[in-house]
């Protein structure tokens, strides 16, 4: 999806800088943390630690007591340096990088007698590569629900932007893996198009497949069929309108879909701008653009690619399947040849 500007990571920092995230399975693998390279590093040596949660000011990270570390912080020693470790999609190395800190207090963990919990904090701003990974994760995290209406229609274009090759993927219906269609993607849910009879499948719990390219994941989405649609001209075809569990939505699926909408807010603004320039008066005398002509300008620039609405909202023009749509009844016509083998979760 590209690096963030250095505007972005002002803004990242700005707004999260006291917010801590919990280092939580999901949000290791969202993040690429590599738990194994973290080290806290205190005149002169270094030891394992495990990052229990972290900030843009500070962390907490769980050590051993019989460690060497903890013999440093009984003699005084405050200073240190947290050294974290990033898996690089764009390069074969991890991203690597240390963190000036001093600690503030430490406790046992969890009344663990050979475990303690150490606060530090930053003595100054962290590495940008750290404010980027935390603050697209909590930026995600707040927008999954603000903008959990907004749909993507999986065109070429926006399939290239969020790493997905194919529309063709499975979908586990009460554990039973079946060929579908992804026709468009949310916060909240997504519609895929299958062959299959309507009242045998409403209500029923699901698990969607997405596979991303970029960065690599191989994403499990839990939801509920909430409403089925016919599609036109074919009534061996069905339109599935999921809804997401909530709680259980990947962080990493929020991160790819933010990252989107974002890139394609980015995109309408400088268009706006970009037309407001051109239709700029020449000379002075002729006056400012109105507010009026600007919001006109950014409505009419919003990109084609996503659309508001919400599994469970009442379907529209838009969003119901066509006729026309001849790839999808290609690729749903070769579904009828059989289910999917069964794939692993």
């Amino acid at each position: 999806m590209g690096y963030a500007t250095s505007q972005q990571l002002a803004r990242y920092y700005e707004l999260y800088q006291n917010i801590d995230v919990t280092f939580s399975k999901e949000v290791i693998k969202a993040t690429g943390l590599i738990p194994q390279q973290v080290y806290v590093k205190a005149l002169g040596g270094q030891w394992p630690c495990v990052v229990n949660s972290a900030s843009l000011s500070g962390a907490k990270i769980i050590s051993g007591i019989k460690s060497g570390f903890y013999e440093k912080i009984q003699q005084g020693n405050t200073s240190v340096s947290l050294r974290l470790s990033f898996l690089d999609p764009e390069k074969s190395e991890p991203m690597s990088f240390f963190v000036t800190s001093k600690i503030t207090g430490f406790t046992q963990y969890a009344g663990s007698p050979d475990l303690i919990i150490i606060n530090i904090a930053y003595t100054q701003r962290p590495p940008d590569d750290l404010i980027e990974k935390l603050g697209a994760l909590l930026e995600a995290n707040i927008n999954s629900t603000k903008r959990r209406e907004e749909r993507i229609v999986m065109t070429p274009d926006a399939m290239r932007k969020l790493g997905i090759l194919q529309k063709e993927t499975v979908i586990f219906i009460q554990g039973i893996p079946r060929r579908c269609i992804i026709r468009d993607l949310s916060f909240s849910g997504s519609k895929v198009i299958m062959v299959g009879i309507a009242p045998f499948l409403i209500n029923k719990e699901v698990v969607l497949r997405i596979d991303i390219t970029e960065p690599r994941l191989a994403l499990g989405v839990k939801g509920t069929i909430v409403r089925t649609e016919d599609v036109e001209g074919r009534k061996d075809l069905v339109a599935l309108a999921i809804k997401y569990h909530e709680a259980e939505i990947p962080m990493g699926y929020k991160m790819q879909i933010n990252a989107y909408l974002s890139q394609m807010r980015k995109t309408a603004l400088h268009d706006a701008e970009a037309a407001d320039g051109a239709s700029a008066p020449k000379h002075a005398h002729e006056g400012h653009a109105s507010k009026n002509d600007k919001d006109t300008a950014a409505n009419a620039k919003k990109p084609s690619e996503t659309a508001t609405g919400s599994p469970d909202a009442t379907p529209n023009a838009e969003s119901a399947p066509s006729a026309g749509a001849k790839p999808e009844a290609q690729a749903a016509d070769a579904a009828q040849a059989g289910d999917a083998a069964p794939a692993k979760k």
